[in-house]
């Protein structure tokens, strides 16, 4: 009996430590590599969806801006959920050293860290959930990975985790305005 309970806490830890890992990176990876202080500056568009484990799913746009001054990526997305809410968020990204980057946002608890990872660009950070009755919710993890593709498409895929298990995730594609 008790090889089988180690087996099985094996098993689940296997389990559990895959559900908060950080999301690979996207099939649509283009031969390029992805610079967040280039490819998220200037006027974009963009289409995604946040979903969870319970089944929830909700559809957003977002309007995104975004100004590099030699050393901060500002970044604002006003978002136009598909039930009418609207919300604006501004990102403060800050280049620490080569590759890697703090960040702030109105929601974010604590700081952001962000970094190149070869192709790829990666962004992960903690914020509170609003509960249904308006004050703070759960505090959940997020983890970004962001590719450009060959016809310049910026994918963006998170994790959500919340207490080492992956609860939901978010996709979203970003287009240059023309």
């Amino acid at each position: 009996m008790r090889g089988f309970a180690g087996v099985m806490m094996g098993l689940v830890a296997t389990i559990l430590s895959a559900c908060a890992t950080a999301p690979p990176l996207p099939r649509e990876t283009g031969a390029g590599v992805f610079i967040v202080e280039q490819d998220l500056v200037g006027r974009t568009t963009a289409r995604g969806e946040f979903r969870t484990i319970t089944g929830v799913r909700r559809g957003f746009a977002a309007d995104l801006d975004g100004a590099w001054d030699g050393r901060v990526l500002t970044l604002r997305e006003d978002f136009v959920f598909d039930d009418g809410e609207r919300d604006t968020k501004t990102w403060r990204l800050t280049r620490v050293a080569p590759g890697l980057y703090e960040g702030t946002r109105e929601d974010v608890v604590g700081v952001a860290r962000g970094f190149q990872d070869g192709r790829a660009f990666r962004l992960e950070y903690n914020i509170r959930l609003p509960g249904r009755d308006g004050r703070p919710g759960r505090l959940v993890r997020f983890r970004d990975v962001m590719v450009r593709t060959s016809d310049g498409v910026v994918i963006n895929r998170a994790t959500i985790g919340w207490r080492g298990l992956r609860v939901g995730g978010v996709d979203l594609s970003i287009r240059r305005v023309s």
